[in-house]
């Protein structure tokens, strides 16, 4: 299908993106890499009067570390967080869950911001930004607004981002034993998209888990942390891994289905891949 005729504007600093926002107000939408919103359109299930394009704004594309944050810009794509070598070497969760994203056209063009500005609840990147702590940066003309990732995805399709705001960057915590984590995910044949995913993150001391963050995809009508299953892990010792996993789904009250997959499939999953995750996080401490 063919979009319905909107206005086209392609800012090169944030200032001016900003602007053209309030001046459209909720008649526009921002673009980063396209991804998410172009298929939107096609569909005509969105007809924004005005197109805010973000792609040239240069100060927006940077992964840098600074002190024991990794901060990521709104046009990162997901193939520079792959690619990425402080990315590995610091957080490297990021870069095995990107790597799982979509097929090599979409991971060289779509953005991080994107994908988490769309809050799809199937969407890989929330049950990372859930696992690591991450904060989401969002600016608009009154100033700029740091956002905790477990505040940022609200409902299905809806963040907390504010109409007349950006997202301008990600910030992540570097983790005390980086690569005590993992990303695993049953993915929907035709889009990649989870069926269910589970991204953990773990610190350990002396054979027992010091604590334990664990962000599950898929299975809710958003993103969450599977608190129970964090609880149940503290303090343990690996081999808790099994009888915790099986808490996966409790905070998930409501299972979404579709033609994809049952809700009580998906709790299984849940359980099942929060087992695998756990395990490989704990094989790779």
């Amino acid at each position: 299908m063919i979009p319905a005729n909107f206005e086209y504007f392609a800012p090169t600093t944030i200032d001016e993106a900003l602007q053209l926002l309030e001046q459209h107000g909720d008649d526009c939408k921002v673009l980063s890499g396209g991804q998410s919103l172009i298929p939107v359109l096609k569909l005509r299930l969105a007809a924004p009067a005005v197109v805010i394009d973000l792609g040239r704004i240069n100060e927006l594309d940077f992964i840098k570390a600074e002190g024991n944050t990794i901060r990521i810009g709104a046009l990162a794509t997901h193939r520079a967080i792959e690619s990425s070598d402080v990315i590995k070497e610091s957080v490297p969760l990021l870069a095995e869950c990107a790597a799982q994203i979509g097929d090599q056209q979409v991971r060289n063009r779509g953005t991080l911001a994107g994908s988490l500005v769309h809050a799809d609840p199937a969407a890989d990147w929330p049950a990372a930004m859930l696992a690591l702590g991450a904060e989401i940066v969002a600016r608009s003309s009154a100033g700029e607004r740091v956002i905790k990732a477990e505040d940022f995805f609200v409902e299905m399709m809806t963040s907390a981002l504010e109409p007349n705001e950006i997202v301008t960057e990600v910030r992540v915590p570097i983790p005390a034993q980086p690569r005590a984590a993992a990303y695993m995910k049953v993915p929907q044949a035709a889009s990649g998209f989870a069926l269910v995913g589970i991204a953990a993150q773990l610190e350990l001391d002396g054979g027992k888990i010091k604590s334990a963050s664990i962000g599950v995809t898929g299975l809710a009508p958003k993103a969450y942390r599977a608190s129970s299953v964090e609880a149940a892990l503290l303090g343990q010792s690996l081999d808790a891994v099994a009888t915790a996993a099986a808490k996966a789904d409790a905070e998930a009250s409501d299972a979404m289905e579709d033609i994809h997959a049952s809700g009580e499939y998906r709790r299984h999953l849940a359980r099942v891949y929060a087992g695998r995750a756990l395990k490989a996080a704990a094989a790779r401490a």
